[in-house]
């Protein structure tokens, strides 16, 4: 799992996906399932469907984690503070590991505060495509 991932993880936007089968493998029926009546095909299409996720309100859920937090954490304006409030480890490494895994420019890696600000911005902006409410004047 990608820092992105447990960003997504920590908000509550991505949930732990079901293992997966093994790809070459094919279900044998159950026993006592009975197919399905002569010239009627049952494509189980409803019941592959994903299930409609309402959007979270990153905005919310930081805020709330900020007020039980001792810290006083601006998630807002810092990197650092978000990562904080998710209880990922917010070291400079972790934080240029988390750059990289978002395609930053190579010239911010060697300014630390512009790398911070980029990858602020941009992972408020990968959250919001990723189903969370991030406010709009965050997203500038």
């Amino acid at each position: 799992m990608g820092i992105f991932d447990k960003i997504l993880k920590g908000l509550g936007i991505k949930k732990d996906e079901a293992p997966k089968a093994d790809a070459g493998a094919t279900a044998a029926p159950k026993a006592g399932v009975s197919a399905a009546p002569r010239g009627k095909l049952s494509t189980g299409l409803s019941a592959n469907k994903p299930a409609a996720m309402d959007a979270v309100d990153v905005a919310a859920k930081l805020d709330s984690l900020a007020k039980a937090n001792p810290q006083e954490l601006n998630w807002k304006v810092s990197i650092v503070d978000l990562m904080k409030l998710l209880d990922i480890d917010s070291s400079f490494e972790n934080r240029k590991e988390l750059a990289i895994e978002l395609g930053v420019p190579t010239e911010y890696l060697e300014d630390s505060a512009k790398m911070n600000t980029w990858l602020h911005k941009t992972v408020l902006k990968k959250i919001a495509e990723n189903g969370g409410s991030v406010p709009a004047s965050l997203l500038d």
